[in-house]
């Protein structure tokens, strides 16, 4: 499989001992998949920080959010006979499933896209309420007018749902609610409105009929959203046979809209690929990529707490030159720069 990334040679940026954990109970596992935007002249990060506490033989610990914010912590013997623990990043125990690890958001900002630091006066943004209940991850960023609008994962023992936060300032913050329903994710809204109208992929998936293609929807308001289609869905015998997802906001180009997105195979091989939508038709995807643009190669891309992932949902765009921010091995941020020229050529 062909890799047309240049990789940042300070790979990786950010690793789990560059944060500070949340609180003296907690510590960080994995710094992964930050959304990305420029402000005040500086390119900022939200990064997901996933995190746990200490573990000691014989148990399994993990945290989850009551419905009044505090953190309760559960622990079950790694004997119990109602225990399922054989995936690093879910458990289930007694027919339910519960994160190994709770993800918050932390901002993050630089002036040269390689050195981050935590700027202070900035919050946390963490769980609120029965429906984030697991945590919050893998923010994406779209501004629109004035207005930065944020999708990310709401996780719960409901389900995993799309949550919506607004902001102008990014000390102050507007709850929306959940504006996809459970199991849905990955969702990216466009920055520019089409014919009077927001548009917005989305990832809803089925354990049974179907899969976990990627949809589009759209809204009058960016809060309420409707006419759902199915435009781009795994192929049999590829590289992202088993799922695909949206990755940032799409890049408006002369030739159409063109998303990058992440597609695995049923190993979990994470990589990227890019498709291409009309312009004032989104739902009508024009071309793909058949091969991937960016392959897991690097060692801190094949190991770390889930190895053999590439995965983002944050970049920022100079003339022809696509930085991308992106987890790596589910524990590492990182960067690469592509060609959107180059990208283009690969589509078909």
């Amino acid at each position: 499989m062909r890799d047309i990334a240049n990789r940042f040679p300070e790979n990786p940026l950010l690793s789990p001992k560059d944060l500070l954990a949340s609180n003296s109970q907690f510590q960080v596992i994995c710094l992964l998949n930050p959304g990305v935007f420029i402000y005040e002249n500086k390119i900022w990060l939200i990064v997901r920080v996933a995190e746990n506490i200490s573990q000691k033989e014989g148990s399994i610990f993990f945290p989850v959010v009551d419905e009044s914010g505090e953190i309760e912590i559960l622990e079950i013997l790694l004997d119990d006979p109602h225990l399922i623990a054989n995936d690093a990043r879910v458990i289930n125990y007694k027919g339910n499933d519960y994160l190994t690890t709770l993800s918050h958001l932390r901002l993050l900002c630089s002036d040269d896209g390689i050195r981050f630091s935590e700027p202070e006066g900035y919050p946390i943004l963490s769980g609120i309420g029965y429906q984030e209940k697991f945590g919050v991850e893998d923010c994406r960023v779209s501004k629109i007018d004035n207005t930065y609008y944020l999708t990310y994962t709401a996780v719960s023992n409901n389900g995993v749902g799309v949550g919506l936060r607004t902001t102008i300032n990014w000390k102050d913050f507007e709850q929306k609610g959940m504006i996809f329903p459970p199991h849905n994710k990955d969702c990216a809204i466009f920055e520019e409105r089409i014919n009077g109208k927001y548009y917005a992929l989305h990832r809803p998936s089925s354990k049974e009929i179907g899969g976990n293609y990627i949809w589009i929807a759209e809204s009058p308001d960016g809060l309420h959203w409707g006419n759902h289609q199915c435009i781009l869905k795994t192929r049999e015998n590829h590289w992202d046979s088993a799922r695909v997802g949206a990755g940032a906001a799409p890049i408006k180009t002369e030739r159409g809209w063109l998303e990058i997105y992440h597609g695995a195979n049923a190993e979990n091989f994470y990589c990227l690929g890019a498709f291409l939508m009309e312009l004032d038709n989104p739902s009508k995807v024009i071309s793909r990529t058949v091969e991937p643009i960016m392959v897991p190669t690097e060692t801190y891309e094949t190991n770390g707490f889930f190895g053999g992932v590439v995965f983002t949902n944050g970049h920022i765009i100079e003339g022809d030159r696509l930085t991308i921010y992106y987890g790596a091995a589910d524990e590492f941020v990182c960067g690469a720069h592509f060609s959107i020229r180059e990208i283009l050529s690969l589509l078909e």
